[in-house]
């Protein structure tokens, strides 16, 4: 719930003004809420006077605005993502847990409809080698199951399947990547916001990324592999796969012209 510090608040109005569920209004020149809302913590935000908190959240995780401190230009901004690429070749180095962290920040802190925040930030480094080894016998045995009959939906995996029984080192599906991102979330568009906002980050800390659309797609149907991420009841909307790119790009890569309209 949102709780008011009357002692503190100077009855500016700028919460109830900004107030998404109009929970807050002003009585008698102070602001107060009036019953439950979405706790978006816009009201903790605006507030001149940090009057404003929500004991559900940690309120020490709250920020004070500094425009020097905050700026983002806009030409860097462009350029970083001009010049980002999907990665396809890692190096075999593991990404330190702190970058992880700042990745999982990232997608935390990003707009989530209704302010859900239902996202699921699911990341397998360690482990993945288990993970791999558990997801290639699903693939054969669900392959396997279809005998001659493959459905549309799985030929690329049949496909992937047959290279890798040709050459176990042949790894197409996951690059060679240390690490792999799974994001679940109650809106496909929720965990794509979140996707996005995280290799923008992860482009800052030097990582590179590719979204796998194959490995979510085939990971969400094989329940075991659900299991082993213990997402038995959650839906993969994402599928990222991350690591420091071991090729080097020295220059943005073309693309036609914006298809905008202008009225």
């Amino acid at each position: 719930m949102v709780v008011i510090d009357q002692n503190k608040c100077t009855g500016c109005g700028a919460c109830a003004d900004d107030c998404v569920s109009r929970r807050i209004e002003l009585i008698d020149g102070a602001a107060r809420c009036k019953g439950a809302c979405i706790l978006c913590g816009h009201c903790v935000a605006i507030c001149p006077a940090a009057a404003v908190s929500i004991p559900e959240y940690d309120m020490d995780d709250i920020e004070t605005y500094r425009k020097e401190a905050f700026t983002l230009p806009s030409g860097q901004l462009l350029r970083s993502i001009k010049f980002r690429r999907s990665i396809r070749d890692y190096k075999p180095q593991r990404i330190e847990q702190p970058v992880l962290e700042q990745l999982v920040q990232a997608g935390r802190y990003t707009a989530t409809a209704k302010n859900t925040q239902s996202c699921h930030f699911i990341f397998v480094q360690k482990e993945l080698d288990a993970f791999k080894q558990l997801l290639w016998k699903e693939i054969g045995s669900l392959i396997a199951s279809c005998g001659s009959d493959i459905p549309r939906e799985l030929i690329p995996f049949a496909s992937f399947y047959k290279r890798k029984k040709a050459d176990a080192k042949d790894d197409f599906l996951f690059r060679n990547a240390p690490s792999v991102l799974f994001i679940t979330a109650d809106s496909a568009l929720d965990a794509g916001l979140a996707a996005q906002n995280m290799e923008l980050m992860a482009v800052s800390c030097q990582l590179g990324a590719l979204y796998n659309g194959y490995l979510a797609r085939i990971t969400d149907r094989i329940p075991a592999a659900k299991e082993w991420l213990q997402l038995q009841n959650e839906t993969i909307h994402a599928c990222m796969l991350l690591g420091y790119p071991h090729v080097f790009y020295e220059r943005t890569a073309p693309r036609r012209a914006a298809n905008a309209t202008w009225k």
